[in-house]
């Protein structure tokens, strides 16, 4: 089977490196592509955050992993590239929830996207607290430490 996807959007940002942390001071602009009708957005407002579907573009098909220690670091597990969150996965899509500052035109500004300037987004869709997780969410505890400065503005 073969899916073929066109980007609806493009990321302009700041960040032009895939760097693991201080992602919180990058803000971004989402420019809808230019074969997406601006109705796309229509009442876009309305919603807080949105889940961003992207695809990790300079990734080489040669760099993808099936298992590791995140970010290498010999401190951490060997974990399988379905249990962590990890670039050079086997379809190269990302997916991020963010948070809508303004809708302008065929623009969206947001925050908390950690994808760099260029990025192909394929899929933009509001958060439904509906959709959120029931309950507790459970995760190790080297997520917590790998994540300290992942949001964080120059490791403050």
């Amino acid at each position: 089977m073969e899916i073929i996807l066109k980007p609806v959007a493009t990321v302009r940002n700041s960040r032009t490196q895939p760097l693991d942390d201080n992602w919180e001071p990058v803000i971004s602009i989402l420019e809808l592509a230019e074969d997406i009708p601006v109705e796309a957005f229509e009442n876009i407002s309305d919603f807080s955050h949105l889940e961003i579907i992207y695809y990790f573009d300079k990734v080489k098909n040669e760099e993808i992993v099936f298992s590791g220690r995140p970010r290498g670091n010999p401190r951490y597990p060997l974990v399988g590239i379905f249990g962590q969150r990890k670039k050079d996965r086997p379809n190269k899509i990302g997916l991020s929830t963010v948070e809508l500052l303004e809708h302008k035109g065929r623009t969206l500004k947001v925050r908390y996207l950690d994808a760099i300037d260029g990025t192909p987004v394929l899929d933009i869709k509001p958060v439904f607290s509906e959709f959120q997780p029931k309950g507790e969410i459970r995760q190790p505890s080297w997520v917590s430490d790998l994540m300290q400065a992942y949001w964080k503005e120059n490791n403050k």
